[in-house]
């Protein structure tokens, strides 16, 4: 079963995909991501794969006949690739030369330009998740993109919002929010001359860390050389941060925001990377429990300028490593 069905109580899409059940756990002794396995080239740097289970598809099958008067359904019409960072199968992101992450921004663009063409996804989200604490069932370092055919709910939030802002300001609100960080200060982690790392005023998750850009660019195919060989850069040196606060690897989920696509004017639109890592400390979890899931209610159990501080010391030490 693969299709779309419509939640009339929070005017949002979800993917129902039942045969990503029987996706499977990563056997110790083969991996598909791994050159020499059959399943991708002998030879590479960076790589997009087609996911061999994805929960959306360009040939989706028809919905099934559960429809009524009430509920509706849609086809689960997208695409999902895997993007692979490369070909070795333990090393991480924050590990790869400047130069080969360079190459992983590159080919980010590229993906996010070729599915555009597609008139029918309104929404491609490049994103990665790490460790199993957030469900990774293939450990070789690779990222997703996911182009759906509808505007996720949170995404169509901030579109309304900033909408909203600038209609009544006549400025974009994520630049507003990246000039209060910056003239505050306690809570920015990491600058360079295109891109601010910093731990927002409002961050849900202890070291939930946002990546945005200085400048009022909606997407990554907007940015110039210069600009993509930063973002490589701050996203390395991000997540390289997060390693060092307690040596070692640190689960997380990076969710890059580009503006959606084939719905008209989205100048008001910011680019932007969250960074959502699931712990709160060394060996302890930040669940989203009934408040943060029932009510959408969020909680941080941590100060976020103590945090910031522990995050500025901890990226002190990933650059003397």
């Amino acid at each position: 079963m693969a299709e779309l069905r419509y939640n009339p109580l929070t005017n949002d899409w979800v993917m129902i995909a039942s045969h990503r059940q029987n996706r499977p756990q990563m056997p110790k002794d083969w991996c598909p991501f791994c050159p020499g396995s059959g399943q991708v080239p002998d030879h590479f740097d960076v790589l997009k794969y087609d996911n061999d289970f994805p929960a959306l598809s360009q040939t989706p099958p028809v919905p099934d006949n559960v429809k009524t008067d009430f509920y509706k359904t849609a086809p689960s019409y997208g695409k999902c690739e895997v993007i692979l960072y490369s070909p070795e199968h333990t090393v991480t992101l924050p590990e790869l030369p400047v130069d080969h992450v360079v190459k992983l921004v590159n080919l980010w663009e590229e993906r996010y330009v070729e599915l555009k063409k597609d008139e029918n996804i309104k929404f491609i989200f490049i994103f990665e998740n790490r460790g199993e604490v957030v469900g990774v069932t293939m450990p070789h370092p690779h990222g997703q993109i996911y182009g759906y055919s509808f505007i996720p709910k949170k995404i169509a939030l901030e579109m309304e919002n900033s909408k909203k802002y600038m209609d009544e300001t006549g400025n974009c609100m994520f630049c507003d929010m990246l000039k209060d960080e910056m003239k505050y200060g306690e809570r920015v982690i990491i600058e360079n001359d295109d891109f601010v790392a910093f731990l927002p005023f409002f961050t849900e998750y202890p070291y939930g860390m946002y990546i945005m850009s200085k400048k009022h660019k909606q997407s990554i195919d907007q940015f110039d050389e210069k600009e993509k060989r930063n973002l490589a850069i701050i996203i390395r040196e991000v997540a390289g941060t997060l390693d060092s606060l307690f040596d070692y690897k640190f689960p997380y989920m990076m969710c890059m925001q580009n503006a959606p696509v084939n719905c008209g004017d989205v100048s008001n639109f910011h680019f932007q990377i969250q960074f959502f890592p699931p712990m709160r400390s060394a060996d302890k979890v930040k669940f989203n429990a009934s408040s943060e899931t029932g009510a959408w209610a969020h909680c941080n159990p941590t100060c976020p300028e103590e945090k910031a501080v522990e995050l500025r010391e901890a990226y002190k030490k990933f650059l003397s490593k």
